[in-house]
């Protein structure tokens, strides 16, 4: 069993980045400029905005944090959005999921401009992905899909299992895992799915992405799979000072010596999606210089 270790795949793609930066600033050109709105206080959000916000920092980019109380009107944030999508300064942003109830949050995706949606999540950004088009890719698919290929995991006629199928996961991954180039067939599974240990069994690729810790045990997998995990549900924990712990969707320590590969939670693919924001802001940086 080899252990995927994205902290380390994630720091090697965000130096070459760092690379192509100073290469950019080199030739007098402007860094590119990540912008993140925060609404609200949600634990997991802040956490995931501050590594975004250090991200930026250490690959050269500018960053713009803009904050706002969960009581902002849905109006509110929606003016906040068409400012940013007409600010020459900003190559890219993102509001960060999710929203308070009040806020319809397809709403807020669709009124982002898709020439800066570096989340990939706007529908004209989706629909390119289906048609094969280049385009702004979820930054959770992608750094799977950079994962699997930096270890060389095999995956041309592989059957490959996605658990969920979200927009913002599932689905796209699962347009990425069977396109030309990597070539696997996929199979999408969800709540209604009957014999899903039988499909899970037969899988060589198994992605669980559906929010439910310790889903994924060991009679699922059949030995020598590769295990990608993306959940990263807080749970209590008194092991710890924050009094929480981060567990993923696979029951780790009894699936683990099954596999070929596995991802560790945290440590796997949650330094992806943010290497994968960092090189969709590049990206967005490069189509407006031109």
């Amino acid at each position: 069993m080899q252990l995927i270790d994205g902290k380390k795949t994630s720091a090697e793609i965000k130096q070459e980045i760092a690379d192509e930066v100073k290469n950019m600033v080199a030739a007098g050109k402007k860094a590119p400029l990540l912008a993140a709105v925060l609404v609200g206080h949600d634990g997991g959000s802040e956490t995931y905005v501050a590594h975004k916000v250090k991200s930026c920092e250490e690959v050269g980019f500018g960053s713009r944090l803009i904050r706002f109380e969960d009581d902002i009107t849905e109006e509110q944030l929606l003016k906040t959005v068409d400012e940013l999508n007409n600010d020459p300064e900003v190559d890219g942003f993102i509001v960060q999921l999710p929203l308070p109830k009040h806020i319809n949050e397809q709403k807020i995706i669709e009124a982002i401009n898709p020439e800066k949606d570096v989340d990939g999540f706007h529908p004209t950004n989706l629909g390119k992905l289906v048609a094969g088009l280049d385009t702004f890719v979820s930054a959770t698919p992608m750094g799977i899909v950079d994962l699997i290929k930096r270890y060389k995991i095999e995956t041309a006629g592989k059957h490959c299992v996605i658990i969920g199928r979200s927009n913002i996961v599932g689905r796209p991954l699962s347009i990425l895992m069977s396109q030309k180039g990597i070539d696997a067939t996929v199979t999408v599974c969800h709540s209604r799915t009957e014999n899903l240990k039988e499909i899970c069994k037969s899988a060589d690729i198994i992605v669980a992405a559906l929010g439910r810790p310790g889903f994924v045990t060991a009679d699922m997998v059949k030995e020598g799979a590769a295990i990608i995990d993306v959940g990263t549900t807080r749970v209590k924990s008194d092991q710890t000072k924050s009094g929480w712990k981060l567990k993923g969707d696979v029951d780790f320590d009894n699936v683990a010596p099954l596999c070929s590969y596995i991802t560790p939670v945290p440590g796997g693919v949650g330094p992806m999606t943010i290497c994968s924001l960092m090189k969709n802001t590049l990206k967005a940086g490069k189509q407006r210089k031109k």
